[in-house]
């Protein structure tokens, strides 16, 4: 490994604390504070849409080229303080401020997501020599920041300041793709001669994320299991033959979680902290969970699920046996939000189971770190899932995952009856009700009847470590092999004149 330090942008459409709709805001907001935390100079962009709240500084403003007319973008800057060991440090975050394209409720789904995301593309590679920033290596994640991979090929690439720069390209899921009509072509000011089926034309439309799959040095997922899944046709969402033919540039690495900010140990917002040495303490966090679902307190096993509400989570299997899950001795414990079927239908089970099933629809942080560390069990039962946190971040409360061994579900779990030693919870291969109640009567079993192993499984949650420390160095070699590899090809292209 060189010890190099390397200068990284981190490209993301939301980045928590300031705007979140999922795992990709969590990696956002962890992940450039441990690079950060390795001794690199990293920061991090993002659109600063009305929900972004605070006093952030002025740095500069520049006309942005669309089509045939241009829009200012305003860049801001706020510091983000975190811990690298024991001294305190700041990352710099940027904001992409416009008025028109921004400032608006919401962060995804409006009419002209093209128009908004094109411009932000362009918009972080127009801010760089504004900044006096040039970075080794631009972290280009999800739909939302494929085409700076493609500018930067397509048109920054021939000016000196931009020529040395590489791009990795993080998958963070598949499914959400930004395929928009070919007239994405001119918002990017563009040639049509990119809009075929080897550049970024996918089905007679324009696709965000097939502009970052084909131009990225490198493409990486988020995690082993998940890389290999989506080179094939039942995960690939249409695009597994362009991700096999790029099979030697493709990595996965699983996320992390911040320990800090999820631990046990120091949580102010649960009713009792706790650790491996006392982990006896997680029981009163559960009588204070049910008390506040407005549940009967008692030593019943608790199931916890904490999820987008949309069919990737697998929801259905749990919908269409719920008489058969809520007639065991359980209580369960939902919180989410996300497509009307599946709220509308939560909200009728708990219409009509009272006192078994208690639900939040909507996003509340605080009662999330409550069902963490009060649940006995927390089910995924994802009919895919790229990396996953929520089974994480269990496993650091004590909380034991019952999930569907797809993606990193599939890395982070280790099915208990298949391995007592190694076991750190429950899955099911095939997505299938049947198969998901059996895991979850086979946690039950040893819930009930083997308390001591139940004990132990506690235990080995809590001391499982799935913290950004080792993800962060695995990402430190994969810049610098995009580094290796561009320099390589610069080369072989000057050659070859």
């Amino acid at each position: 490994m060189s010890d190099k330090k390397l200068k990284i942008l981190f490209v993301s459409a939301e980045i928590s604390p300031f705007a979140k709709t999922g795992g990709l805001a969590d990696v956002a907001g962890s992940l450039p504070k441990a690079l950060a935390a390795l001794g690199h100079d990293v920061r991090a962009v993002m659109p600063r849409y009305r929900q972004v709240k605070g006093d952030f500084e002025y740095v500069t403003d520049f006309a942005v080229q669309l089509d045939t007319w241009s829009e200012t973008c305003i860049i801001r800057k706020t510091e983000v303080p975190y811990k690298a060991g024991e001294r305190k440090k700041k990352l710099t975050v940027y904001f992409a401020d416009s008025y028109r394209y921004f400032d608006r409720d919401g962060i995804y789904g409006h009419f002209d997501d093209a128009d908004r995301f094109a411009f932000f593309c362009r918009a972080v590679l127009d801010m760089l020599p504004k900044l006096g920033f040039k970075p080794d290596i631009i972290h280009c994640n999800d739909w939302h920041t494929g085409p700076v991979c493609m500018l930067l090929k397509e048109q920054y690439a021939h000016d000196e300041f931009y020529s040395g720069m590489s791009t990795i390209y993080t998958i963070h899921n598949l499914e959400y793709q930004g395929n928009f009509s070919s007239y994405a072509v001119r918002l990017l000011n563009l040639g049509y001669d990119v809009f075929t089926a080897e550049k970024a034309e996918f089905y007679g439309m324009f696709s965000f994320m097939k502009t970052g799959l084909v131009y990225s040095d490198i493409i990486n997922t988020v995690s082993e299991v998940y890389a290999r899944e989506i080179q094939t046709p039942q995960y690939g969402e249409r695009l597994d033959g362009l991700l096999k033919s790029r099979s030697e540039d493709l990595f996965g690495i699983l996320n992390g979680i911040n320990y800090d900010e999820f631990n046990p140990q120091t949580d102010k917002t649960i009713a009792r902290n706790f650790d491996a040495t006392n982990y006896k303490n997680k029981k009163e966090n559960k009588y204070a969970l049910q008390v506040e679902m407005g549940l009967p307190a008692g030593d019943v096993p608790v199931i916890g699920l904490i999820s987008r509400l949309s069919g990737q989570k697998g929801l259905n299997l749990l919908i269409d046996r719920i008489d058969e899950f809520l007639s065991k001795d359980i209580q369960f414990v939902l919180l989410g939000t996300g497509d009307d079927y599946y709220q509308d239908q939560f909200r009728r089970i708990a219409n009509d189971y009272p006192g078994k099933i208690a639900i939040c629809l909507g996003f509340n942080g605080s009662l999330a770190q409550k069902i963490y560390a009060g649940s006995d069990m927390f089910l995924m039962p994802s009919r895919f899932e790229p990396c996953g946190l929520g089974q994480i971040i269990s496993l650091r409360y004590g909380t034991i995952p019952v999930v569907r061994a797809t993606g990193g579900l599939a890395e982070t779990v280790t099915d208990y009856d298949s391995d007592n030693v190694r076991g750190n919870g429950f899955s099911f291969n095939n997505f299938s009700a049947d198969e998901m109640l059996d895991a979850i009567n086979r946690a039950l079993k040893v819930y009930n009847e083997k308390p001591e192993e139940w004990d132990k499984l506690i235990v080995r949650a809590l001391e499982t470590d799935y913290s950004w420390n080792r993800s962060a160095k695995k990402y430190e070699e994969l810049y610098m092999h995009a580094i290796r590899k561009k320099t390589a090809n610069a080369i072989r292209k000057k050659t070859a004149k």
